[in-house]
């Protein structure tokens, strides 16, 4: 079972990644910060220091169309922001 789906990838995260060497990640919602980082050490071979995870609820959206009202809600998921040592990166864009 992979544990991260994705990067977050913009421009708050890109300006933490080159100030403060934190990178961000949406994870699996039953994943615990010990499984994130082993699997960030594995996948991008860095060491990483420290894991800081948030729970994100969906919200609820509605708009108004021709046919009427249409509404919805958005997906709830995690996000891990993950500290990284110091002098090491990790590059998103080097495989592309």
């Amino acid at each position: 079972m992979s544990v991260i789906f994705k990067p977050v990838i913009t421009e708050k995260m890109t300006a933490k990644g080159e100030s403060l060497n934190q990178y961000g990640f949406i994870v699996d919602k039953r994943a615990n910060k010990i499984q994130i980082k082993s699997e960030v050490e594995e996948l991008y071979g860095v060491q990483v220091v420290s894991v800081n995870t948030m729970n994100y609820s969906g919200k609820r959206k509605q708009r108004f169309t021709k046919s009427g009202v249409i509404s919805g809600k958005t997906n709830s998921f995690k996000k891990a922001i993950v500290t990284v040592a110091e002098g090491e990166n990790i590059d998103f864009f080097s495989n592309i």
